[in-house]
């Protein structure tokens, strides 16, 4: 027998002051929940993203951050981003380095998302049931399609984030 799924609910400083399941997290803006994204960067400065799944329910279908999920009860942030990363490409022990947090508010729900950068050259083997598909894309190509509906508004929101956050290190990823 499948059991929702149970998040930690959190404050705005990512404490804990509750827990709820999936489904009503996913329904209800008012209980933050924690999420993480990892953004895999290659050699040449591309940025792998997935398309998600058409079952997913939330923004079935469009193109997204190259790893994200969501923290589980009582899991620690980093370990569930190595976890996702595992899980959804099929990367292991490569390095990440934390990026930043912030909250991303929509209709439905509401995230406290910490985001870490990979740089990675090796295999990577997309989780079929949840990604449709998974290429590189330059950073160009991607900003040629923007506000397009190509994306989900929050990788929108990340890709501006992660782009001032290479500017400031160097201006090249």
């Amino acid at each position: 027998m499948d059991t929702e799924e149970i998040f930690d609910v959190v404050d705005e400083s990512g404490r804990v002051i509750g827990s709820a399941p999936r489904g009503r997290v996913h329904g209800d803006p008012s209980l933050l929940h924690r999420s993480v994204h990892v953004l895999v960067l290659n050699g040449n400065g591309e940025l792998f993203l997935q398309k998600r799944s058409a079952n997913k329910d939330i923004q079935p279908g469009k193109w997204d951050t190259s790893v994200g999920g969501h923290v589980g009860l009582g899991e620690e942030v980093q370990a569930a981003a190595r976890r996702e990363m595992e899980e959804e490409l099929g990367i292991r022990e490569a390095e990440i380095g934390f990026l930043y947090s912030y909250l991303w508010r929509s209709a439905v729900e509401s995230e406290l998302v910490t985001s870490y950068l990979c740089r990675y050259e090796g295999p990577i083997r997309v989780l079929r049931s949840e990604i449709e598909e998974g290429l590189y894309w330059s950073l160009p190509a991607i900003e040629i399609k923007l506000g397009s509906g190509t994306f989900t508004p929050n990788f929108e929101e990340e890709y501006s984030r992660l782009k001032k956050y290479l500017q400031g290190k160097s201006g090249m990823p």
